[in-house]
């Protein structure tokens, strides 16, 4: 078991991408313990989670089973954090898993529609159990996010590009419904149309999020997480953009919430809400 004043950690999803950076990230942070590793990849059930992750053993097993994991982590002292980054088909059961059980859930996986996220926020509320949904964890990303709100302000043609690796399962991504969530409910509505638009091919011109704010969603190899909001207005063009070239740039952000949620009771969207 760790000891008081450290948060025991599971991390579900542990050998993606994104968990193996978690892996890393909570096994070097002094304040914290990583107690379980969560993954249905039967190529590493049973090695050390350490070792998947290249930063060493840390006789943590990769396992399968995230309930008796989070049966493991109610027996800690400290309240238990579950990070998931796994897959959008299965994102909701695993928090309202672990929030049945009292593990606080710290959720980077996107996907999640609006009822799913208000009936988790409901049963967080129930439970007085902590629950953070962060679509992007870069602490540039939500700067970024900021200026797109203020310029909001002053533009009224806006169109947002999100450009993702292709093993992203879902589109458009979170971060970019939640850029347009934000700049929406302004009491205007974007990109009037000053022509008749007819679109030669089905879904040209993007899909449409709320106050008709536009988003296109690219999926290549090569890239890993990357956003611009992009206003005009006559004679000018202001572009935001935020470039992710590194999955650690995430791992403050990460760190962050696993210690803020701590300190709550209910259910939380946005890294900018604990910032």
């Amino acid at each position: 078991m760790s000891n008081q004043s450290s948060i025991p950690v599971v991390v579900n999803g542990a050998c993606g991408k994104m968990g193996r950076e978690v892996i890393k990230a909570v096994s070097g942070a002094s304040d914290m313990t990583l107690i379980g590793a969560i993954d249905n990849n039967p190529d590493y059930i049973g090695q050390d989670v350490g070792e998947v992750a290249g930063c060493g053993p840390v006789e943590i097993p990769v396992l399968n089973d995230l309930q008796a994991t989070l049966v493991l982590a109610t027996q800690e002292k400290t309240q238990g954090v579950m990070v998931d980054f796994t897959h959008p088909s299965c994102v909701y059961d695993n928090v309202r898993s672990a929030i049945a059980y009292g593990v606080r859930p710290v959720v980077g996986t996107t996907g999640l529609s609006p009822e799913e996220i208000q009936e988790l926020a409901d049963f967080a509320e129930k439970a007085s159990t902590g629950c953070l949904i962060i679509p992007n964890f870069s602490i540039g990303m939500a700067l970024l996010q900021q200026a797109a709100v203020q310029a909001s302000q002053y533009f009224d043609h806006v169109e947002i590009i999100e450009l993702h690796h292709n093993q992203k399962a879902d589109a458009p991504s979170g971060t970019a419904i939640q850029t347009a969530q934000q700049m929406a409910g302004l009491g205007k509505t974007y990109n009037t149309p000053l022509v008749e638009e007819t679109e030669k091919i089905a879904g040209a011109r993007g899909s449409i999020a709320d106050d008709n704010i536009r988003i296109h969603s690219v999926r290549l190899p090569g890239f890993i997480a990357h956003e611009e909001v992009i206003f005009g207005s006559p004679g000018q063009i202001y572009t935001l953009r935020h470039d992710t070239t590194d999955r650690s740039s995430f791992m403050p952000g990460v760190l962050l919430a696993i210690r803020k949620i701590t300190q709550l009771k209910s259910l939380l969207y946005g890294l900018e809400k604990i910032l």
